[in-house]
């Protein structure tokens, strides 16, 4: 991280626009971009530059930003969409409240922050995030390979049409979660919300506490492994799957194919289906 760059610059204000465009090789310590000019895309081309304790209240400020950190620094309401099109960034330690903070970029990691910003990581690749809380509506907007550790996100509509990807250890608090989504993994994680995984395909989800009405709907290739299941009515209607839950499912409603095993479940629907639905469900052992 602390390698060595050809300039430094410290201290400083910039309010003009575009005030360090295609800035290279350089450390930026303790500056503020801000002003009355309201410049727009203040580092945009940035190449191999260290941010570091700086703080930000301009729009568009790193576009196209490539091999960079940003550290300890902070992005507040006034710097709309304040990363796109960047490419190999780390953003760790760092508070974000701009709106669309990230989208199509590429090989980012964010450690230790803090984001709200509605629609964030739109269209992005090869995106990893740790230790850090997000506030987000439409997360992760069709993004490719993910990896997600000791994540808190809070929103609506989170993981839609994402592809690949890697959960783990994470509080996820989101309404319509991964919906289209295809090829993700959760593991030992609390998925908290109305409509999970609606149109999924290959959604496995191992040691996970699901809650909310109505989950796992018209999925492909679902699978559950030790999950636990709260308030989770009209579960798993026209999926095929195969899940192994652990206590009580409150119901489940027609699902079109493999199995289902729990310890118990307070009510099995099977009525008026649209299509040929002839899952296994097993309670306590004993086929339904």
């Amino acid at each position: 991280m602390y390698k060595f760059y050809k300039e430094k610059i410290e201290n400083k204000t910039y309010d003009e626009e575009r005030a360090l465009y295609n800035q290279t090789d350089t450390h930026i310590l303790n500056c503020t971009f801000a002003g009355p000019k309201d410049g727009e895309s203040v580092l945009k081309e940035m190449r191999n530059c260290l941010i570091e304790k700086s703080s930000f209240s301009l729009r568009y400020a790193l576009w196209h930003a490539i091999d960079f950190d940003l550290i300890d620094s902070t992005m507040d309401e006034l710097v709309r969409a304040p990363i796109w099109y960047a490419k190999n960034g780390k953003i760790t330690n760092c508070k974000i409240t701009g709106v669309k903070c990230l989208r199509e970029s590429k090989n980012i990691e964010i450690k230790g922050s803090s984001i709200t910003s509605k629609e964030f990581g739109w269209r992005c690749s090869d995106l990893k995030i740790e230790d850090s809380n997000i506030e987000s509506e439409y997360f992760l907007f069709e993004t490719d390979h993910i990896m997600l550790d000791k994540v808190n996100m809070r929103g609506k509509y989170s993981f839609q049409y994402v592809h690949r990807g890697l959960i783990t250890n994470s509080n996820l608090d989101t309404k319509d979660a991964f919906w289209h989504s295809k090829n993700l993994t959760v593991i030992n994680s609390i998925v908290k919300g109305e409509y999970l995984g609606w149109f999924s395909e290959n959604l496995t989800l191992i040691n996970c506490h699901i809650i909310g009405t109505q989950p796992l709907c018209y999925c492909k290739n679902l699978k559950l492994i030790d999950c636990t299941m709260e308030a989770t009515d009209l579960s798993f209607e026209y999926s095929s799957v195969k899940a192994t839950v652990k206590g009580d499912i409150e119901s489940i409603k027609n699902p079109k194919s493999g199995y289902i095993k729990c310890d118990s479940c307070n009510e099995i629907i099977r009525e008026n289906p649209v299509m040929k639905c002839n899952a296994k469900i097993i309670v306590n052992g004993e086929n339904k």
